[in-house]
């Protein structure tokens, strides 16, 4: 993994709940980390670390991990639904409407995309943290984000469209999704050297 920066601030109380968020490729080359940044921050989350990294396919693969089947599958069923609701046929368009196969294809689109360039990492804290972050960042598929979320104001890609074109959908951001992975994400994504230099 090459890093560019690190940056990181002192939070002062340590009860309060951490998750990460990457500022993916997409919202890189757009201009939009200070955008993103500043829509945590205004909702009361606190930077405590960040850096610019372009991740190995190594980091990528241990964040997208094939080895969870309910993240794999999920994925594929967001996607059979996608096709669903615009009628499409995924048999058609993918050779199969098998929700793990079609995870399995979308984990190595995300593992591409991820590391095609600079990324920005960042730790953010605060009450109910990942929730919150959660809130913020909006629905995972950005045509059904709410306007005033990251995704809803910036993007409008959908899975039917991003599996048609053999990429993973363009959603400028993730956001850990609960406790253990936002434990699991900060400690894959930064060392406790990182996270102390306060």
């Amino acid at each position: 993994m090459k890093t560019n920066t690190l940056i990181t601030v002192n939070s002062g109380d340590i009860s309060m709940e951490k998750t990460l968020v990457i500022v993916k490729p997409d919202a890189v080359g757009r201009s939009l980390i200070g955008e993103v940044i500043s829509r945590y921050e205004k909702a009361g989350l606190k930077l405590v670390a960040a850096k610019m990294v372009t991740p190995s396919k190594d980091l990528a693969n241990q964040h997208y991990p094939v080895s969870r089947s309910e993240f794999i599958e999920g994925m594929g069923k967001k996607s059979l639904a996608s096709y669903a609701e615009h009628g499409l046929d995924p048999a058609k368009e993918l050779g199969t409407d098998d929700p793990h196969t079609i995870g399995l294809k979308i984990q190595g689109w995300m593992v591409d995309f991820i590391t095609s360039g600079p990324v920005m990492a960042i730790v953010l804290e605060g009450e109910n943290a990942i929730k919150k972050a959660r809130e913020v960042t909006g629905h995972t598929i950005p045509a059904q984000a709410e306007p005033g979320t990251v995704r809803g104001d910036y993007s409008d890609d959908s899975a039917a469209k991003a599996n048609r074109e053999k990429r993973p959908v363009h959603n400028l951001v993730h956001a850990s999704g609960d406790k253990q992975e936002a434990e699991f994400e900060i400690g894959l994504w930064f060392t406790e050297e990182e996270l102390d230099q306060r």
